[in-house]
């Protein structure tokens, strides 16, 4: 990735995001580009290096966001493909069932969406993921080149997919009023909210609602109007994630409140402003039955020995749990008593980082005082969660058992 700069008669790229020697820019193509621009080239040949694609200019931040996919080789051309129809040969047919959506305003598509509804004394949940399995073919060029790429990445305000836009914007995502093949975990709950048997099959959905953080916030606060049903279904569905969620905490698992960096920019290739924004309240509704359900296929594969990805967070080291009680209480953040370093068994370790991270949470809650210094702490003294063909539990989560059964 270079920017296009005159130097007397030559016309030449200087490197844009490494430094390095500019390279002087073959004649064939470069009309099509101006000083001050961004452009990728390809390697020099015969002391020369060739245009091959104009992007916008070196002072917009949204062509710079461009050049960055392009530089790190995430904007691509995807592999022939050609898209089975849809067909609901072998489905559940949920059509006539409440779903919705619940994502960030700006989401382009919706991989997810959930259906809540009372039965008995008790509840029934439904977690829908896209059935993308049924459009990409085990095998097939499109899966080969998907599985190269792992994933979409994100930039702000960009993102350059895994999937081709036919696939990703569109019959993958479950948009609202549209019939969408999905894979469905199916949960009933009794009375006191405790997990019956979960099932699991390919399905048929058709989303009700496309609904923002925002606005399911409003929906269950009573500040906007909804159906009787809509109304209904979301505080049911809150109702059951503080549950799951209170649950999970009382087990161990980890409790870290962080915040992310957005930007808006101003369309002039500029940046307009730029907060911290906390994770939404209605967040909860999607991450606990999200998990819930990552939970269940994990402990279906594993208890049928099947081959899969797993999401483990291994149990922390000992010593890195101990240091940080040390660094802590040099910072005068309360801290849960513990045994002496070398007694620190790794299950203690990881019981002891969830005490830790919950004293944390609500001390900075309750001060004020290191709200992104503290958390941080407790992230950088446990192991990276990671992806591995073997199940070695989460314990992060506190879970035996995790998986992103959305890849």
């Amino acid at each position: 990735m270079v920017e296009v700069r005159r130097r007397g008669r030559l016309v030449v790229g200087e490197p844009f995001f490494v430094p390095g020697v500019p390279l002087v820019l073959d004649k064939r193509g470069i009309s099509e580009v101006r000083p001050g621009q961004l452009a990728v080239v390809a390697p020099p040949r015969r002391g020369r290096a060739r245009l091959e694609k104009a992007l916008g200019p070196a002072d917009s931040v949204e062509s710079v966001l461009d050049a960055l996919l392009e530089q790190e080789g995430l904007v691509e051309q995807y592999e022939p493909h050609d898209v089975p129809s849809p067909t609901l040969e072998g489905r559940v047919d949920l059509r006539d069932q409440l779903a919705f959506t619940i994502d960030p305003e700006t989401a382009k598509d919706f991989d997810d969406a959930i259906s809540v509804r009372r039965e008995g004394d008790g509840l029934r949940a439904w977690v829908h993921i896209a059935d993308v399995s049924h459009f990409v073919p085990a095998g097939s060029p499109l899966d080969r080149g998907a599985g190269q790429r792992s994933f979409s990445a994100y930039v702000p305000g960009r993102v350059a997919p895994m999937l081709p836009p036919e696939l990703a914007d569109d019959l993958c995502s479950l948009r609202p009023n549209q019939d969408r093949l999905c894979l469905t975990v199916e949960v009933p709950f009794d009375a006191e909210l405790q997990p019956g048997e979960p099932t699991f099959y390919r399905s048929v959905i058709r989303s009700r609602e496309r609904l923002s953080y925002g606005e399911a916030e409003r929906i269950l606060g009573g500040k906007k109007q909804a159906s009787a049903e809509l109304a209904e279904a979301l505080g049911l569905a809150e109702r059951l994630a503080l549950e799951l969620r209170q649950r999970r905490f009382a087990r161990g698992a980890l409790r870290i409140t962080t915040r992310e960096i957005v930007f808006a920019f101003n369309g002039a290739g500029g940046v307009e402003r730029a907060w911290l924004k906390s994770e939404p309240h209605a967040h909860l509704l999607i991450e606990e039955l999200m998990i819930l359900a990552n939970e269940a296929i994990a402990g279906l594969l594993a208890g049928r020995r099947r081959e899969a990805l797993y999401r483990v967070h291994e149990r922390p080291d000992p010593t890195a749990i101990s240091l940080l009680l040390a660094k802590l209480a040099e910072l005068e953040v309360p801290t849960p008593p513990a045994p002496e370093a070398e007694r620190l068994t790794p299950a203690q370790a990881a019981a002891l980082a969830g005490e830790i991270s919950e004293r944390v949470s609500e001390y900075v809650e309750r001060s004020r005082r290191g709200v992104e210094a503290f958390p941080a702490l407790v992230l950088r003294a446990l192991k990276q969660a990671r992806y591995d063909p073997r199940n070695l539990g989460h314990s992060g989560l506190a879970s035996p058992a995790y998986c992103h059964f959305t890849s």
